[in-house]
């Protein structure tokens, strides 16, 4: 079979039952195995295999090396063959995303142009509060066809595994709703959708009560039936002014951690007081980080809590972006996320946002490329994506150039028919 295309290619639903497929033969193959989890990457790290090709079965890698040594010692295997030049690398992971939604926030947008803040939006009636609205006037079937086709936007750019967050509910039916329909969207899509309940994202305004009140009345009513349903087992709450404070996060965070939930949070988006909160609680992950100084990068440095940047926010809201380049220096790990969302991030191209911030914090290519597949891979808790290599799944993208330093530098986005 001819490939003459870039495409994502994910084998674990198109590969044959039975004998093995080869494919390749690959220019480059970047397997981002065997690279640190935190810190400073240079380029020269990166394991190439020149002329490579994998071999699959099932869905998983049997083998990964030359594809003329392998095409040789496996005659049967079927070959999936790949033309001209190319570049392999794994598929990319969203560890960060908000595309089950409906509606559309481009008003938002267009005031934040003439100057109004986020807050200010959101205090007239737009932000969040727009967009709950509309995602509760959608069935869960109208939500499922959104959140599939978002996720085939994205699987279509390279993305092959998708964080998505609940949310824009705000109440017990609602968030369930909400959950259920990524389920089905995750039923039908060719990349695998993760769940996360967000329901803790802020106090719904016809909730009666305070904002404390209302976590315990997730924590009471919804997340047992989230547990109940296996709708999810990632619980994320938004700590900032406009939603929930430290002190009321802290139950939160505990209540869900006594559940079984692995805990993110949301943090340092405008306001810097989150890396103890996620340190103390052991959060997989704290996302945004724009407004992360010193001492919350040292704080982080001592723990291992993976800080997401979501550098479509810092362009959806013209702010600043997390300070990427000062967390590697420090030690820390590093992810990157397009954070999709109708508000702040409505651009959706991880790919174009990860070039961006490479560009603008001196990233080295292999620092942006381990942030999105074998570092991401890790703050979804997954050992079996982000590296090419025996065991893991076969979930892999091709583009059409020679050199893996052209992707970044000419924002390459590979397609899907």
């Amino acid at each position: 079979m001819n490939q003459s295309t870039n495409q994502p290619i994910n084998l674990s639903q198109t590969s044959p039952l039975g004998g093995a497929t080869l494919s390749g033969p690959f220019t480059q193959l970047l397997t981002m195995d065997n690279l640190p989890l935190r810190g400073k990457i240079s380029d020269e790290q990166l394991a190439i295999i020149p002329n490579g090709g994998i071999l699959h079965k099932d869905g998983r890698i049997w083998e990964v090396r030359n594809f003329e040594k392998l095409r040789k010692e496996n005659p049967d295997a079927k070959v999936l063959f790949f033309e001209g030049e190319n570049v392999c690398l794994p598929g990319m992971i969203d560890v960060h995303t908000h595309i089950c939604w409906a509606g559309s926030r481009a008003r938002d947008y267009a005031m934040r142009l003439a100057g109004k803040t986020y807050l200010e939006i959101a205090e007239i009636g737009g932000g969040i509060w727009d967009t709950v609205q509309k995602t509760r006037e959608a069935s869960v079937e109208e939500l499922a066809k959104l959140t599939f086709e978002h996720a085939e936007k994205l699987y279509k750019q390279g993305v092959t595994t998708i964080e998505v967050k609940s949310g824009y509910g705000l109440s017990v039916e609602q968030e369930l709703k909400m959950l259920k329909a990524i389920r089905f969207a995750n039923e039908k899509s060719r990349a695998e959708l993760i769940p996360t309940c967000l329901a803790a994202h802020m106090k719904p305004k016809d909730f009666d009560g305070n904002e404390l009140e209302y976590l315990q009345h997730i924590v009471e009513n919804l997340l047992p039936e989230v547990k109940r349903q296996n709708l999810a087992n990632r619980v994320d709450i938004f700590v900032e002014k406009s939603a929930f404070s430290i002190d009321d996060s802290k139950y939160y965070l505990a209540e869900a951690k006594k559940m079984g939930f692995d805990v993110v949070i949301h943090g340092d988006q405008f306001s810097n007081n989150c890396a103890s909160l996620a340190a103390e609680f052991e959060a997989v992950s704290i996302d945004h980080l724009e407004y992360a100084d010193k001492k919350e990068i040292e704080i982080l440095s001592k723990s291992y809590v993976i800080p997401v940047a979501l550098p479509g926010a810092s362009l959806g809201l013209g702010e600043r972006f997390a300070p990427a380049r000062k967390l590697l220096d420090a030690g820390c790990s590093l992810v990157i996320a397009s954070d999709w969302n109708p508000g702040s991030a409505p651009m959706g191209n991880l790919l174009v946002q990860a070039a961006i911030l490479g560009a603008y914090e001196k990233l080295s290519m292999a620092e942006t490329w381990a942030a999105l597949t074998c570092r991401a891979a890790k703050a979804l808790k997954r050992d079996d994506i982000g590296v090419l290599k025996k065991g893991n799944k076969a979930d892999f993208i091709v583009f059409e150039t020679g050199d893996f330093r052209e992707i970044l530098y000419r924002c390459l986005s590979p397609s899907v028919k």
